[in-house]
């Protein structure tokens, strides 16, 4: 059974409206976006996150289909790629990723952890945070490029975000003030439907070895928010956006295996 959250499940359905709101959160893209609705929390519109996902890899793709059709190498589709992830996004993933490395390994007590985590500046173990994770992202899509697996973008941009909701349900706010204490907690029915969308995208992409990737955002997000739990006493803004990022770059290389391995 899931823990508690501060959300009834009777207040739990699903509104089309959630999209544009999970568009609003997580993206810059200049969209219409609905007005804020004091009375529905933005954490119901969770489980929508996933679809953003498939947002952003189908600009990814894009971009790389445009890149190949110039003649352009796999090495420079694979960086105009990211780079559309990137101002997709606004850069928030990696902004969280770099604030969770400092912030966890540049403080000794919480109080201190969350103080750097929300200073602006960016220290060591940000940079090598962002180094790691655009290297490792930026090769495996390349080698998915060689191995016409571009498909299975889809599948790790959904279930990065799926993770992010599963972490907001799994931890209590950090903070009382925050990106993350605004957004609330998801009920159990949007956690469900969000880690139900990223396992059906992972379904259409691996068939029955589907399991493997599924298991691995699991595992790997169960022991992040042990992890932020340990540091701070719960989750953040940036932990969400670390998780994604995270879990994205521990899907890549699984799928990178899989792919060369079939």
């Amino acid at each position: 059974m899931m823990r508690g959250n501060d959300n009834s499940d009777s207040n739990a359905a699903f509104q089309l409206n959630d999209i544009r709101v999970a568009f609003a959160l997580l993206t810059r893209l200049p969209l219409p976006y609905p007005p804020f609705d004091a009375k529905r929390p933005a954490a119901m519109a969770a489980w929508a996150y996933p679809l953003v996902g498939v947002g952003v890899a189908l600009l990814m793709m894009l971009t790389i289909w445009g890149a190949m059709a110039f003649g352009l190498p796999a090495q420079i589709a694979a960086l105009l790629a990211l780079l559309t992830a990137l101002l997709t996004t606004g850069a928030m993933h990696e902004d969280g990723l770099a604030d969770c490395a400092d912030g966890f390994w540049g403080g000794w007590t919480p109080e201190r952890r969350l103080e750097i985590m929300k200073d602006s500046q960016i220290g060591t173990y940000g940079v090598l945070g962002l180094l790691v994770s655009f290297g490792v992202r930026w090769q495996a899509v390349v080698l998915l490029i060689e191995a016409e697996a571009l498909v299975t973008l889809f599948t790790v941009a959904v279930l990065s975000r799926a993770a992010m909701v599963w972490m907001m349900h799994l931890l209590p706010n950090a903070r009382r003030t925050g990106l993350s204490q605004q957004t609330g907690r998801p009920t159990d029915v949007t956690v469900y439907a969000a880690l139900g969308i990223g396992a059906a995208s992972a379904v259409l992409s691996f068939g029955a070895a589907a399991i493997i990737p599924v298991m691995l955002v699991g595992a790997v997000t169960f022991a992040l928010s042990k992890l932020a739990r340990s540091k701070i006493g719960g989750q953040t803004g940036d932990v969400l956006g670390g998780t994604q990022q995270v879990v994205e770059c521990a899907l890549l290389i699984t799928l990178v295996a899989l792919v060369h391995n079939s």
